[in-house]
């Protein structure tokens, strides 16, 4: 018998007739909605707060559950235990190397008790920022709730970075510690990540302690602050009681120019925004195993960390990445955890259809009942195939959009909405005061595109940017007062459906016409000669500007002269001969960010040969090289 729906549950109890009838109350009546999500979930506060929301300061800087303190650790852990879960698995957990391991509520506790208290006995306390340098394990999210625990305050790094973009993070939030692993395997390499932490550390005079954690913990090397050592007391320590609107994390976004941006994130904001767009948005149950491949620097990485314990859920965990060291790992581990909840990326999706068909096939899926994606936009292509050989008629696809400053989504499918068109979104998810707007701030009608902004706060919004409220101001409140810019254009159809359509400051205007680029790589996706595509406008004499086509060629397509004409015809077809590219140049692979995002402005940067600025978001920085090397062979030829 299927599980009742629980957007479905939430609204019965409230009497709410319908979605839209859900957002609109939820955007009218704060002091109601974000209560109602807390009893839902029973979030603990250890006082209560006085006051849900206080705009007093302005609608850029609101307070939340003024008065009341809670810890966000303490919602994960003593809840679950309380539940009788100790003995429930919450994660499973493999290596690219075929090392598996499994840990209860219990194993998981107690092991981010212990870690708090040995990071309490190296002076660790409230306010201070601890790092984290990891790739997916379970010591990540037991040290993710230890630092919590303390009242610390986390700060979650992609893997993949180098010393400098790490020198960047832990300079900039003046972290006393950071625990890392001594090694991590990466398409078959091992990454020596306390190595990296040992280079970077001459040039952090804040940095006291760095705590690693073995591999392999019968056979450390060296001298080094163990974490088994650190856990092996197994002192009792207690959640700290804080302000419920205490910072608990910074994430820092990946920079798309300048210096990247620490996003920072509350006890109260993010465990009832985890709540409610995992726990209810989303649908994820007790009784789901989640698998969703990522990185604990991206903001998925927390947001798992936090929503799978809330709920009650088990997570699947992965080192390395979905298609190593086979094409099908990430269908071999759904099938062999009997995942009924899988995250993926469009882009990564792409990529899956370049395999040879019988990849997929050759596993068993049964057990899937939802899928969740974010990332870049969806293609139609992608997201039938997705549908048809993956979900295969069980399971519907809830997209799911926001970022980093969000700190969650802000657009969503849902449970009750499984028959959307390719690429749409049910709506906006209640509480963010969603609209669809032109440069001033207007709402525009059903089918125009427009900038994609907040009207109302929300809890789980990024409390400003460390150490640089007024950047937080001009990022995104400055462009139209009142509002929250967030810099993506969006539309929403005649039938009510909501689509995104990639970042607005990719925006080309050519002969007076704007497009985003999504369109144009659209265009160029549909014809199955193209896996991966990133367009950009560059200066042109005649038009103002002109399209210049980035593309990865589909399995067994070879990259010809011909094959960049009939691309051309291709956009011609779908925009008009106004679009028609200047220049098709093919790579292997296109530049994108840890959470599958491309870098346009990587691309527009090599193109026009300027500086590059921050790469240290970059999921593939070979793309680079190989972009370089295809634009000087087209300069030359």
């Amino acid at each position: 018998m299927a599980s009742p729906v629980q957007l479905d549950l939430f609204m019965q109890r409230h009497g709410l007739a319908g979605y839209e009838t859900l957002i609109a109350r939820a955007d009218r009546d704060p002091d109601w909605f974000w209560p109602a999500v807390m009893a839902f979930h029973d979030l603990k506060f250890f006082k209560p707060f006085d006051k849900v929301l206080d705009v007093s300061r302005g609608i850029e800087w609101p307070q939340w559950c003024v008065g009341g303190t809670t810890n966000l650790a303490y919602n994960c852990m003593e809840r679950a235990l309380a539940r009788g879960s100790a003995d429930k698995p919450v994660i499973f957990w493999e290596g690219e190397d075929g090392e598996a391991r499994a840990w209860s509520y219990g194993r998981l506790a107690g092991e981010a008790e212990h870690a708090a208290a040995g990071l309490k006995r190296l002076g660790i306390g409230e306010g201070d920022v601890v790092g984290i340098y990891m790739p997916f394990l379970p010591e990540t999210i037991a040290a993710f709730l230890a630092i919590t625990r303390l009242g610390a305050i986390a700060l979650p790094m992609f893997s993949g970075f180098g010393p400098q973009a790490v020198i960047e993070r832990l300079s900039d939030a003046e972290a006393k510690a950071v625990v890392t692993v001594d090694v991590t395997y990466r398409r078959g390499k091992p990454i020596a990540m306390a190595a990296i932490i040992d280079e970077a550390s001459p040039s952090l005079p804040a940095l006291q302690h760095v705590v690693v954690v073995a591999r392999h913990p019968d056979r450390p090397e060296g001298k080094r602050l163990w974490w088994h050592d650190l856990v092996a007391a197994q002192e009792p320590c207690p959640a700290a009681e804080v302000a419920a609107d205490a910072p608990a994390m910074i994430v820092y976004t990946s920079g798309t120019t300048g210096k990247p941006k620490g996003t920072v994130h509350s006890h109260c904001g993010f465990m009832t925004k985890a709540a409610l767009d995992f726990g209810i948005i989303l649908d994820l149950t007790p009784q789901d195993r989640l698998l969703w491949l990522s990185d604990m620097g991206w903001l998925t990485g927390p947001i798992l960390a936090v929503a799978v314990p809330l709920v009650g859920a088990s997570m699947v965990l992965a080192e390395g990445t979905p298609d190593f060291p086979d094409q099908g790992r990430l269908w071999r581990l759904a099938q062999d955890h009997e995942v009924s909840f899988l995250g993926v990326a469009p882009t990564m999706v792409r990529n899956f259809i370049q395999q040879p068909p019988e990849v997929v096939a050759g596993f068993d899926l049964a057990a899937l009942r939802v899928t969740a994606s974010t990332g870049e936009p969806w293609t139609p292509e992608a997201w039938n195939w997705f549908l048809e050989h993956v979900c295969k008629g069980r399971a519907p696809i809830l997209n799911y959009s926001g970022g980093t400053e969000i700190g969650g989504g802000i657009l969503a499918g849902t449970m009750l909405h499984r028959d959307l068109p390719p690429c749409a979104f049910a709506g906006p998810i209640p509480g963010m005061g969603a609209a669809v707007v032109d440069e001033s701030g207007r709402p525009l009608p059903r089918g125009e595109v427009g900038e994609l902004a907040l009207t109302v706060p929300s809890i789980g919004l990024s409390r400003g940017l460390w150490h640089a409220p007024e950047r937080f101001i001009e990022t995104y409140w400055s462009k139209v007062p009142g509002l929250w810019i967030h810099g993506d254009f969006a539309s929403i159809d005649k039938a009510g459906n909501w689509y995104v359509h990639g970042r607005s400051d990719d925006t080309i205007k050519i002969a007076g016409k704007r497009t985003g680029p999504s369109e144009i790589e659209a265009a160029l996706l549909g014809t199955g000669k193209v896996a991966e595509a990133a367009v950009i406008g560059v200066p042109d004499a005649l038009k103002g500007s002109a399209v210049v086509c980035v593309c990865v060629p589909a399995r067994d397509v070879a990259a010809t002269p011909e094959l960049a004409d009939s691309l051309k015809q291709a956009v011609v077809a779908a925009l008009g001969a106004s679009f028609r590219p200047k220049a098709i140049a093919f790579v292997g692979a296109v530049p994108k960010t840890r959470s599958m995002k491309i870098m346009r402005r990587v691309v527009r940067s090599i193109w026009l040969g300027e500086p590059v600025g921050d790469l240290s978001g970059l999921v593939n920085p070979e793309a680079v090289d190989d972009l370089e090397a295809a634009v000087a062979t087209m300069r030359k030829g």
